[in-house]
């Protein structure tokens, strides 16, 4: 297939080589640094026969397009995804947290509906249709060390799935695509459930650690901040159960399987320590946001989030900057 993978950072990345090591013609839309490094040194796992272009308009279509920025990031790319969009081209989206297309195809009260935490223009629904998009749930955890190079700490896992839960032809040919590129990329018949359950950690852990400058393991071991995770998960618990969502492990499964990933930085920590805007309101905000939907006390989810979220204004350094959700 014709892949193009915009954003080459630890998991765009890792998913990118890989692809294009399976012999798939990848293309990695980036910026700078990583630009350079790409086009002069190929991408480091090593995969020397991919592109790297900042050209939108000039390179497509694609059969894939692979989103590997940050939920927060993807309103810089919005306006000029839809170059890369032939008839047939399927977008998988790779943000942790609550999806801007999560109600499209959901059925019951709430199909439709926008989920204004994470996309509050409607822009993205709009130039990302979700009619293109398959779910995926990000297992792996990788860093990116330098321009054009990636770690790959663990994890091999990319479950993907229809919004409505079927067995499509184009689901399963890009999950054959991810198997042959060493991924383990089972078909869903509920991906929501799945998202739910990554986000269950994350939620937690991310913002944790970003506050404390802990790893998963830290966090984990010390008895408050532990009572502390597991308090927010069992809010957000609530919060999916009125969403219709049930969890296939307990959360001291969860915990312990965080526990074992071990003295791993999560995103959120590698952004603050690098001094990038952290990725908050697909990972927090949004499940305030669905906590008020459904009339699901979160006192310590909306705690967490307002420290978070003073955090990265204070990292902004410029008042007014950071979106914030209304006080309940």
């Amino acid at each position: 297939m014709k892949v193009a993978v915009i954003g080459a950072g630890a998991i765009g990345g890792l998913v990118g080589a890989r692809l294009a090591l399976a012999g798939e013609e990848v293309t990695f839309f980036v910026r700078g640094a990583n630009l350079t490094a790409i086009r002069e040194r190929g991408f480091k796992l090593i995969a020397s026969n991919v592109k790297a272009t900042d050209d939108y308009e000039n390179a497509g279509p694609f059969d894939l397009v692979v989103l590997g920025l940050k939920a927060h990031q993807l309103d810089d790319i919005a306006e000029r995804v839809g170059h890369l969009f032939g008839p047939e081209t399927v977008v998988v989206p790779m943000q942790n947290g609550i999806p801007y297309w999560y109600f499209h195809r959901h059925g019951g009260e709430y199909e439709g509906r926008v989920v204004d935490s994470v996309d509050p223009t409607g822009k993205l629904a709009e130039r990302i249709p979700p009619s293109r998009v398959l779910g995926c749930v990000v297992y792996p955890a990788s860093e990116l060390v330098a321009p054009g190079v990636v770690q790959h700490v663990e994890g091999e896992r990319f479950p993907l799935g229809e919004l409505d839960g079927s067995s499509s032809e184009r689901v399963r040919r890009i999950a054959a695509a991810f198997e042959r590129a060493g991924f383990k990329a089972p078909v869903l018949a509920n991906v929501r459930a799945e998202i739910w359950l990554k986000l269950w950690g994350n939620l937690t852990f991310n913002p944790i650690s970003g506050l404390t400058h802990s790893t998963l393991v830290d966090i984990c071991r010390f008895p408050l901040s532990r009572e502390l995770a597991a308090g927010m998960m069992r809010e957000a618990q609530a919060v999916a159960h009125a969403l219709g969502i049930e969890f296939r492990v307990s959360l001291e499964q969860r915990i312990a399987g965080a526990e074992k990933v071990g003295a791993h930085k999560t995103s959120m920590l590698q952004d603050i320590e690098a001094g990038r805007a952290p990725e908050i309101d697909a990972l927090v905000g949004s499940v305030v946001e669905l906590a008020r939907l459904t009339g699901t006390p979160v006192p310590r989810i909306e705690t967490v989030y307002s420290l978070v979220k003073l955090l990265a204004r204070t990292m902004e350094g410029k008042k007014g900057r950071v979106r914030l959700l209304e006080p309940a």
